[in-house]
């Protein structure tokens, strides 16, 4: 089934969590109810322990049509999850739109007219990211994610601040089909393919129902994915670093033996051999750096995955929960056309990047 220009796939990965997906969607179904878009949703099983609970949806939406699970062979986590969601859609619905959300509620459905409205600013041609501005989460979570923000600014260059909130203008989502970084990390596939992409300044919600699955593990699997996409990156700065490491051990070398030769100074031995160790850690370093900017530049040069190529293997097969009728369709037309009321300010977008 081809997507229309105005179609709008909302993709949506999940495990486990059908009672917060369930009030999810009925938060969705009046916004996309406002909507110019002809809005359907994806949900990407991602190979879920818990059965998907008789009837569901339990309030089916009126504004939401068809709403379609896609399920996953094998436990995959939600970064690869999204992948398929995203080859699933290029596949099926090649011209269609897509907004990609957390099914527990942290991506807020208010906030879909925000990102929509940026990205119609951009004729409909940029990604749009929702960038996290204050957050709902504990301090210690808090205190580690600015770690996490500080290192991956160090080794990359590149500031965190966007998550898996987010829309794709079909074009976005065709180039991605060929970038094999998708297949570890959504946000910073996107980042290094170099797609245009926009900026709202977006607060992030709180969870509808339940627990997070998510622990400290998870987390760090998840940021280490997100720093491994800039591979190459990364091992380029940590051997300039280890180059200016040894360029100083080299200096404080040259200095100690001037100072002996010239000015009779002698060293004290701990000194003597507190240098010698640092000049063979050094070294060592510069030499594990190197390996590992040519092990990334070889790896990099061979194809990894692809998803028109790979992504069959991991698809189990798609569930058609909800289509409703043409009274159904009929009757949520006609609420569409009353008038509506006036939507909430449009948070001001922080910024534009190429």
């Amino acid at each position: 089934m081809a997507g229309n220009a105005n179609t709008l796939v909302i993709l949506i990965p999940n495990f486990n969590d059908w009672e917060p997906l369930q009030l999810l969607l009925d938060q969705l179904d009046p916004v996309a109810r406002a909507l110019s878009w002809q809005v359907s949703v994806l949900i990407v099983d991602d190979a879920s322990t818990l059965p998907l609970p008789p009837p569901w949806p339990a309030r089916p939406p009126l504004s939401l049509a068809p709403i379609e699970i896609l399920h996953l062979r094998a436990n995959l986590g939600h970064q690869r999850a999204i992948a398929l969601g995203l080859y699933h859609i290029h596949e099926t619905r090649p011209g269609a739109t897509v907004l990609v959300m957390d099914g527990d509620g942290e991506d807020r459905p208010a906030d879909l007219p925000a990102l929509l409205a940026e990205f119609e600013r951009s004729a409909r041609r940029d990604c749009v990211f929702a960038a996290r501005g204050k957050r709902m989460e504990s301090l210690v979570f808090q205190f580690f994610y600015r770690v996490y923000r500080l290192l991956h600014l160090a080794l990359t260059g590149i500031e965190v601040r966007v998550g898996n909130f987010s829309v794709l203008p079909p074009e976005a989502v065709a180039r991605l089909m060929a970038v094999s970084d998708l297949w570890n990390h959504y946000a910073a596939a996107v980042y290094r393919a170099r797609l245009p992409r926009r900026l709202v300044s977006l607060a992030r919600g709180r969870r509808l129902a339940g627990n997070s699955q998510m622990n400290f593990t998870g987390l760090l699997v998840h940021g280490l994915s997100a720093i491994s996409v800039f591979s190459d990156r990364v091992s380029a700065r940590l051997l300039t670093l280890s180059a200016v490491l040894g360029l100083l051990v080299t200096a404080l070398a040259a200095a100690a033996g001037a100072a002996t030769l010239f000015a009779g100074i002698t060293l004290p031995p701990a000194a003597v051999y507190a240098l010698i160790a640092l000049g063979a850690v050094t070294l060592q370093s510069l030499l594990l750096t190197a390996f590992f900017v040519f092990l990334i530049a070889h790896r990099r040069a061979t194809p990894g995955f692809l998803l028109p190529r790979d992504a069959a293997h991991f698809l189990l097969g798609v569930t058609h929960t909800h289509e409703p009728s043409s009274l159904e369709r009929l009757a949520a037309a006609l609420h569409s056309s009353t008038p509506a009321a006036a939507p909430a300010a449009t948070p001001t977008p922080t910024g534009v990047r190429p």
